[in-house]
């Protein structure tokens, strides 16, 4: 469904979830809790304001219990981090028979792993940046041979957060190593990517399978940080947001396309958000694909569905009714 089609449903969409309780999921045990608990409190505003049943589900620990507890009939699942971003989730309320927002089980635990999706990118011919991954099990020494050929500067990533947490740039070699074991000591499996200095762009995708779409592509330039960090992200002010971006006609749709083919790629269903770089030489890079962006007050991807024609409510109802997609 394109945004014209909504639009012109939105009355019916809006009839299919009247008298149903919708769950909103958020919080979890990850370092992204409390950025969840704002998009929570904000998707469920939403909902109470076009008329319908919502109960903020604020998980703690025991999501077991906690969703039981409420007999909700839908999910909407806004949990950044684990344990709601891994797929557990989602792969609790497959079993309860509930329908849920967002991607399934192996998506959902795909676009977490940043390595798995990286290959899964490379696999699937869409340009992503070189990059050597270091398991716990393996030796250090051997894995900086292999960054040093990749040649400096690099960033550092965990395997499995979300956020901008743990992400740490690496400009000289003597700091390699220190930095690597303590990584790897905080986080287990760790990513260790070219640095590609360049516009840092980000592309919010809606739908599913071959009626999914590209929303504007939106440039992010922080204020004051080196990169786009956590700081950077969750603070009023200290970015710059440019939509649609400042990029080459050319350049700009063929973000879009590798963007829609990432959310393909890991078979992403409902929405999600690329996130890329353009190089100074104009070339294209994903880096990563959100299965569940932030739907904050200073998130993108409402940004991004405002600039096509969608508020944050519209926004919101346009999510809750892709549960009902099946085009794989």
């Amino acid at each position: 469904m394109n945004i014209k089609e909504f639009h012109r449903k939105k009355y019916e969409i809006l009839q299919k979830f009247k008298g149903k309780k919708i769950g909103v999921l958020c919080g979890g045990t990850s370092r992204e809790r409390e950025v969840s608990i704002r998009s929570g409190n904000k998707v469920f505003s939403a909902l109470k304001k076009i008329g319908l049943n919502a109960k903020l589900i604020i998980i703690e620990g025991d999501f077991v219990g906690e969703i039981l507890k409420e007999k909700i009939d839908v999910a909407f699942v806004i949990l950044h981090g684990k344990p709601g971003e891994d797929g557990k989730v989602q792969g609790f309320l497959e079993l309860l028979k509930i329908p849920y927002t967002g991607s399934g089980v192996l998506a959902s635990s795909c676009g977490m792993n940043k390595i798995i999706s990286k290959k899964i990118f490379i696999a699937s011919g869409i340009p992503t940046p070189p990059a050597v991954f270091i398991y716990r099990y393996e030796n250090i020494e051997e894995k900086i041979k292999e960054i040093k050929k990749m040649g400096l500067p690099v960033i550092i990533k965990p395997k499995d957060e979300g956020s901008s947490i743990g992400v740490e740039i690496i400009r000289e070699e003597n700091n390699l190593k220190e930095i690597i074991k303590r990584k790897r000591e905080e986080y287990r499996d760790i990513i260790v990517e070219k640095y590609i200095k360049g516009k840092i762009v980000t592309t919010g995708v809606l739908g599913t399978g071959k009626e999914a779409f590209a929303l504007p592509v939106l440039e992010l330039r922080p204020l004051k940080r080196e990169f786009y960090d956590y700081y950077a992200k969750y603070t009023k002010g200290e970015t710059e947001f440019i939509i649609p971006a400042e990029l080459e006609k050319e350049t700009y749709r063929k973000l879009q396309e590798y963007s829609v083919m990432a959310h393909r790629s890991l078979e992403c269903k409902g929405f999600s958000r690329v996130d890329g770089v353009v190089s100074e030489k104009n070339e294209i890079y994903i880096l990563e694909v959100n299965t569940l962006p932030g739907m904050t007050e200073l998130s993108d991807l409402p940004a991004e569905a405002e600039k096509a024609g969608l508020s944050y409510e519209d926004l919101v109802l346009f999510i809750l009714n892709t549960i009902f997609d099946e085009n794989y």
